[in-house]
């Protein structure tokens, strides 16, 4: 007997269903034991792409502070 076009699709389902709960529960593994660092200060890189982002977006117009707000 062949196999059934429903049976393949709920079976891959549920394959891929489980494959992807076992990485969400990998991922907060890591997560827990690899917290972010927080580091005080702007980086160097972020405000040069807010500086292009706002040039792009306000042509003509000039950035006086950037701030992170929390």
């Amino acid at each position: 007997m062949a196999p059934n076009l429903l049976v393949i699709c709920v079976t891959a389902f549920i394959a891929v269903f489980f494959l992807l709960s076992l990485l969400a529960v990998v991922m907060r593994a890591l997560i827990a034991v690899f917290p972010e660092k927080v580091t005080a200060g702007s980086d160097a890189a972020m405000i040069a792409a807010v500086t292009s982002a706002v040039a792009v977006a306000f042509p003509g117009t000039k950035l006086s502070k950037v701030e992170e707000i929390r």
